[in-house]
């Protein structure tokens, strides 16, 4: 993947597309939320940043698993679910 900061609009609007996709996944499947409201978590999580946005895209450093891990478990998941590291084989096929 490029550098975000070196991104045209295309890439980062698909970039984009495609992390809410996940999270909101995430969202239903570990969160318990129905679509509507996994969606609308999604934006919140991850908003369109305007082209001259300072950092645009640095919200992508970490995958959109951990972002919505952290929204349902807090911080640390990882060492109270330690089975929650990595996503699963499901979450990767959205790729």
């Amino acid at each position: 993947m490029a550098d975000w900061a070196d991104w045209n609009e295309d890439e980062y609007v698909q970039c984009l597309h495609d992390e809410r996709r996940r999270f909101a996944w995430v969202m239903q499947r570990y969160g318990g939320l129905n679509a509507t409201q996994a969606e609308a978590a999604a934006v919140q999580r991850h908003p369109f940043e305007a082209s001259d946005a300072s950092y645009r895209g640095l919200v992508f450093h970490d995958e959109a698993w951990h972002w919505a891990m952290l929204k349902i478990y807090g911080e640390g998941y990882w060492a109270q679910h330690p089975e929650l590291v990595e996503p699963p084989a499901e979450y990767r096929a959205l790729d």
